[in-house]
């Protein structure tokens, strides 16, 4: 059985959870004085999660399969300004690190279904 939809993928499921999370996240009051950081790290998080739904919309794997590494690579920026967050004291530890493993486990899974369309594109 096949996925008819890109809300039924793992990876964009995890991914809109992740961008929820940076969402409320950056609605603490250290991000409510810096926008730019606030609206980088939350532009990069909604990137990741529309790129694999418009990549599976496009219903070709190639064209899928690019969008998915744009997908990941969103992610990496992603946690990359959470470092910048944490570092200037915007996230506790704790919240970084819930934040880190959620970007992480996003990544990896992007990455999985990436190489599972490049497999099945390979093959036809």
């Amino acid at each position: 059985m096949g996925v008819n939809r890109f809300e039924d993928l793992v990876a964009w499921q995890k991914a809109r959870v992740f961008c929820k999370a940076i969402y409320l996240a950056t609605r603490g009051p250290e991000f409510r004085r810096d926008y730019g950081l606030a609206g980088q790290i939350q532009r990069a998080a909604v990137s990741s999660m529309s790129n694999i739904a418009e990549g599976f919309e496009r219903n070709n794997p190639t064209e899928f399969h690019q969008f998915l590494s744009i997908s990941k690579s969103s992610c990496g920026e992603a946690r990359s300004q959470l470092y910048v967050a944490l570092d200037i004291g915007y996230l506790t530890q704790s919240k970084f690190g819930e934040l880190i493993a959620q970007g992480e486990e996003v990544g990896r899974i992007v990455g999985g279904l990436r190489a599972a369309v490049e497999r099945r594109r390979n093959r036809k």
